[in-house]
């Protein structure tokens, strides 16, 4: 196959894919709904059950709930056959996914998945199957066609089923109220949990530059490039009057003027924006941003208490 071939086969399957989600969107009915309602409305926990391609969808279902605030568990098909059906209690509901839904391990099981949990929903691509005859409430995934090119391998199926893991997820963050704050309380390690949770003061710089405002033009060059900022802050005592930057010190020695009698406040740029230490990181890389700046002065309860660098929070993954 030549390059051009092998792009129109990739965007074939894309669209065949694309096309069999389009159908499961129109079909969403009152089955979904009562899916929805009676995971949300459990008292114990939601077990996802699948087997072979089904399974991997399955852990990553489990996955996306826990961290949403459904609390869920996967169990292995051919592991509950054999003695992992323990882990069910009245309380709770099951999920079992099979795209046939008559495989021997998705037939033997479904009675006693039914009979131990509180409610049986079955997501399979056959309603006339052994799952969707012993599910309370089906969800159908059929799919006209697979995308791979013998149409045998899970490829749309898979795509279909792990869509309407998706929507059940955002349906069950909605109906609970869940927010950012409690997406934070899952993910407190990496840059996700970062963005989500860290505080200004994490990252502050171990240098605090700062001159009065009658600093001379030594000492303000002096307090500028004992700085890697290339920044100093003008304060009268601690509260922030303005800043000196090397470009403002730059632009100043380009005048004609007389440079011996310069003072900082003569110099400084008035009003500099600043954000206080607890503020999220996040916050404070909005506002680098947003006004096009390298550092930000930091705040704690209105006095001086330090800079934050952009190049640090970038550096963290804060973006």
């Amino acid at each position: 196959m030549n390059n051009r071939e092998i792009l129109q086969l990739a965007k074939d399957a894309l669209s065949i894919e694309i096309a069999e989600l389009e159908l499961l969107k129109n079909r969403l009915d009152d089955q979904f709904l009562k899916a929805v309602e009676i995971i949300n409305s459990a008292k114990g926990k939601l077990i996802i059950v699948g087997i072979g391609k089904s399974a991997h969808v399955g852990n990553k279902m489990v996955a996306t709930l826990n961290s949403t605030g459904t609390p869920s568990q996967f169990l292995h098909a051919s592991e509950a056959i054999h003695g992992d059906l323990g882990v069910i209690q009245k309380t709770d509901v099951v999920l079992c996914i099979s795209n046939s839904g008559n495989s021997a391990e998705i037939v033997t099981l479904a009675p006693y998945l039914k009979e131990y949990s509180s409610c049986l929903i079955g997501m399979t691509g056959n309603l006339n199957s052994k799952l969707a005859e012993f599910s309370d409430v089906v969800l159908n995934t059929f799919v006209e066609k697979e995308a791979c090119p013998i149409k045998l391998a899970p490829t749309s199926s898979t795509t279909v089923q792990m869509a309407l893991g998706d929507a059940l997820a955002v349906c069950l963050m909605e109906l609970n109220g869940f927010k950012e704050s409690d997406f934070a309380k899952f993910h407190p390690g990496g840059s996700l949990g970062k963005n989500l949770t860290a505080k200004v003061d994490q990252f502050l710089s171990p240098q605090k530059p700062q001159v009065s405002e009658e600093a001379n033009l030594r000492d303000i060059i002096i307090s500028v490039s004992s700085s890697k900022h290339g920044i100093t802050v003008v304060t009268n005592e601690d509260d922030i009057t303005g800043v000196i930057t090397d470009g403002d010190l730059r632009r100043m020695l380009m005048s004609e003027q007389d440079l011996s009698k310069f003072i900082a406040r003569e110099i400084m740029s008035k009003n500099p924006k600043s954000i206080d230490k607890n503020a999220l990181a996040k916050e404070a890389m909005q506002i680098l941003k947003d006004k096009n700046i390298g550092q930000l002065i930091v705040t704690e309860n209105g006095k001086y208490f330090g800079i934050i660098d952009i190049h640090k929070l970038l550096d963290e993954g804060i973006n």
